[in-house]
């Protein structure tokens, strides 16, 4: 198997400077800001982001230095397979999180519903489309069992 290697676009900044301070699930982070600091390379990139309300965020989870196949999450008294949790513990760990974009200054997005430790290396950002990224009748597996809602 080859080998894939991604190059980080910038940095996701945070007011989270320890693992253990970092919400476990990101609706706990809806109302915490941050912003990204873009490498200057990727600076065209951003032309007509700012017509976005949300961006999905990709980042790379760079203080993960093992996975588990089967694992614990916090809102859940069983072990799960880590492909149907969000645990950070994973073969690849990328993160992945909607935000609120707030504004574009030169180099620096500004972003509220950060979930991710500081200085996190950013892998991808794309717009967040309603009608294209949320689908109304999804299933939520072993999570229906559980009211999402009491975070």
């Amino acid at each position: 198997m080859r080998e894939i290697i991604y190059k980080p676009i910038g940095l996701i900044r945070t007011p989270f400077k320890e693992l253990s301070l970092v919400p476990m699930q990101s609706i706990k982070a809806r109302n915490i800001d941050g912003y990204i600091e873009i490498y200057p390379e990727y600076a065209e990139g951003l032309k007509d982001l700012e017509g976005f309300s949300h961006l999905i965020i990709l980042f790379h989870m760079h203080k993960v230095k093992d996975f588990s196949l089967i694992v614990k999450p916090e809102i859940s008294s069983e072990m799960r397979g880590v492909f149907s949790t969000r645990s950070p513990k994973r073969p690849n760990p990328i993160g992945f999180t909607v935000v609120k974009l707030i504004k574009i200054e030169s180099l620096i997005i500004s972003i509220r519903g950060v979930d991710m430790l500081d200085s996190t290396p950013l892998i991808d950002i794309k717009p967040y489309i309603p009608e294209s990224d949320s689908i109304s009748k999804a299933k939520i597996g072993w999570l229906s069992n559980l009211n999402l809602f009491c975070f």
